[in-house]
C-alpha cells in the first residue's frame, strides 16, 4: 500500500468536510477521529505525527477544535479559497439541520426516541476517541520512551483533573517541553557519556 503524502482536490476537501459535518456527534472532540481518519487514513494528505502536532497546536488555540482543523486541512491543500470551503463544508450540514429543526428542538430534546439515539451513539464516540488516544500514546512512547509517557500522563492528568488548570496552559506547557526535548535528551546523555568516561 502506498503511504505517500497525497495532495487534495476541492472534491475531495469538500466531501470529506462534508462527510465529518453531518457524522459528527457530540462536539468538537468526537468529530477529530473523523477528520483524523479522512486526512490520514483515506486521502492521505498527511501522517499522523504531522497530524497529532496540528492537532496539539490547535487546541491551544481559542475556537472551535474541529473548525479550526478544517480550515488547516484547506489551507494546506488549496490555500485560502480551500480553507474556506473546507469550514463552509464542515458547518453548513449543522447549521441547515438546526435551522430547519429550530421550531421542533423543545419537543425533541425530551423525545424518548432522541435520547436513545443519543444514549446509543455514545459508546461509538468513546471507543473512537480511545482509539486515536491509543494510537497517539504509542507515538509519544516511541520518541520520549515509557517512563516519560507515564510521567507526562500522570502529570497532565494531574493538572486537569486535580487543580485544575485550563486545558489550553497545559498543553502550552507541554508544547514548550517538545520543543526542547531533544536538546534536554542530548544533553542528558552527553553528561552521561562524560561521567562514564570519567569513572572509568
Amino acid at each position: 500500500m502506498d503511504s505517500a503524502i497525497k495532495r487534495g482536490s476541492y472534491g475531495q476537501l469538500t466531501w470529506a468536510m462534508l462527510k465529518t459535518g453531518i457524522l459528527g456527534y457530540g462536539g468538537g472532540p468526537s468529530v477529530i477521529p473523523l477528520i483524523r481518519y479522512e486526512a490520514v487514513n483515506h486521502y492521505r494528505w498527511m501522517d499522523d505525527d504531522e497530524f497529532g502536532e496540528v492537532l496539539a497546536i490547535a487546541n491551544a488555540l481559542p475556537g472551535p477544535i474541529a473548525t479550526k482543523m478544517a480550515a488547516y486541512l484547506g489551507y494546506r491543500e488549496k490555500g485560502a479559497s480551500g480553507a474556506i470551503l473546507s469550514v463552509l463544508a464542515h458547518i453548513l450540514p449543522s447549521s441547515i439541520a438546526i435551522l430547519a429543526l429550530l421550531a421542533f428542538v423543545d419537543a425533541l430534546s425530551s423525545s424518548p426516541v432522541v435520547q436513545g439515539m443519543i444514549v446509543a451513539v455514545m459508546p461509538v464516540i468513546a471507543v473512537m476517541l480511545g482509539v486515536m488516544a491509543y494510537e497517539f500514546v504509542k507515538k509519544a512512547y516511541q520518541g520520549l520512551g515509557k517512563f516519560m509517557v507515564v510521567v507526562f500522563c500522570a502529570v497532565s492528568f494531574a493538572l486537569l483533573q486535580l487543580v485544575p488548570v485550563h486545558p489550553a496552559i497545559v498543553i502550552v506547557l507541554f508544547l514548550a517541553y517538545g520543543a526542547f526535548h531533544y536538546r534536554i535528551v542530548d544533553r542528558v546523555r552527553t553528561n552521561r557519556k562524560r561521567n562514564e568516561g570519567g569513572v572509568s
